[in-house]
């Protein structure tokens, strides 16, 4: 079967859809499938080209057996609402070329489309049309609507209009979709889907490279003496509600059994280490490799995962699979009706997103309490394996795939 890949982030970008599209594509390819992927240069989450690409022309690289075309992308070094834009719509312009150049020598079974970005619908959709394949949008989260509950866009007046009724057009013009949660899976019922045509794609854990460990090398690799560990790791952007983890740092800053540390790169990286200069418990370091991400993960005491206060329901963000896996309590902000509250359930506390004073008591309750921290420690591991392990995740991916190009 052949399958076409629309992912802007691909591998090697290190976090989020990027990691998760680069597995996916190569695990289809071990069931069979040929696979073709149309991305852009990596950059994320730096928001920066890596060294060794070029980003003024179209080329094709071959990674762990799939094919991939790097569409020319605007990269902007500080993204806003309208850089955004104007970055998603680059891609999507010079993934269409690619693709109807493509498709003069092959043909498809079925077209998947990985959002962000919504606006590779538009390419995806039109190699669907001349190739007279199937189609399948999947979600990693509802970008339009999170721009607007992270203050990136407007969420009045025409532009917003504009932007939803796109996002309704294109989520409807696939013949198949999926999202990461059965929350978001609701959503795009509520957005004109039928529910027949939904099915919960998770994201997955490597639960035999993530696990539970009594020690991590990076204790003595960063010289940390304290106790306790805070630990975030990902994306350090505005997007992310990060500003809660320097707020509650400098609550507890008298605290000597506890450090942050915030691991990961982004666009506002550099402006959130300059205010929090003056404060000694708390530490940035660049992303790891993923070779080293079970090491990593068992630095933490306790796993911080903020949100910001109107996203919860609109991501599910892909970092929470590990963190679980790496067996260590997790503090979510998050409203306790939300899907993202529901995930984390026993294996860790809700605190009111964008609440520092909140976030600490939380901490506190768990690094002040071996007792419910080895409580939420056990059922986090315990739930990685059930819900979120890769292989029979992907699986039943390959099979409903298989069965929605086989409709007649």
């Amino acid at each position: 079967m052949k399958t076409v890949l629309f992912s802007i982030n691909y591998t090697p970008d290190m976090t989020g859809t990027g990691y998760y599209s680069g597995v996916m594509a190569t695990e289809l390819l071990r069931r069979g499938h040929g696979l073709t992927v149309f991305a852009a240069p990596p950059f994320y989450p730096e928001w920066k080209l890596r060294k060794g690409y070029r980003n003024w022309r179209w080329s094709r690289e071959v990674i762990d057996g799939v094919t991939v075309y790097r569409c020319p992308t605007f990269i902007p070094r500080r993204p806003s609402g309208m850089t955004r834009l104007l970055h998603y719509g680059s891609f999507a312009f010079t993934a269409l070329l690619a693709s109807i150049w493509w498709r003069l020598f092959h043909r498809p079974d079925i077209i998947f489309n990985i959002t962000p970005t919504l606006f590779s619908a538009i390419p995806a959709l039109f190699l669907t049309k001349i190739s007279k394949a199937k189609s399948w949008l999947h979600i990693q989260d509802f970008e339009v609507e999170a721009g607007f509950a992270t203050g990136q866009m407007r969420g009045d007046g025409s532009v917003a209009k504009l932007a939803m009724a796109f996002e309704h057009r294109m989520i409807n013009r696939f013949d198949f979709t999926s999202s990461i949660s059965m929350e978001m899976c609701n959503k795009l019922v509520e957005k004109g889907r039928d529910e027949k045509t939904v099915y919960e794609l998770r994201n997955w854990s490597d639960v035999d490279a993530v696990f539970p460990m009594t020690h991590s090398a990076f204790r003595s690799d960063w010289n940390i003496n304290s106790q306790h560990v805070a630990l975030y790791s990902g994306s350090i952007t505005r997007k992310q509600g990060i500003e809660v983890v320097i707020d509650a740092a400098r609550l507890m800053q008298d605290r000597n059994d506890l450090i942050f540390i915030l691991c990961g790169s982004g666009p506002t990286r550099a402006e959130l280490e300059e205010s929090c200069a003056d404060l000694k418990n708390i530490q940035f370091h660049d992303l790891q490799p993923y070779e080293k991400l079970g090491e990593l993960l068992a630095l933490a005491t306790v796993h911080l995962l903020p949100q910001k206060a109107d996203a919860a329901n609109l991501v599910l963000p892909s970092k929470l699979a590990n963190m679980l896996a790496s067996g260590r309590p997790v503090v979510v902000g998050a409203d306790p009706a939300t899907g993202l509250a529901r995930e984390v359930n026993k294996c860790g506390i809700v605190f009111e997103p964008e609440n520092a004073e909140a976030l600490t008591q939380a901490i506190a309750q768990i690094i002040d309490s071996p007792a419910a921290s080895a409580k939420f420690s056990k059922n986090a591991r315990e739930r990685a394996v059930r819900y979120w392990r890769r292989d029979p995740i992907i699986d039943a991916l390959d099979v409903e795939m298989k069965a929605l190009v086989n409709e007649s």
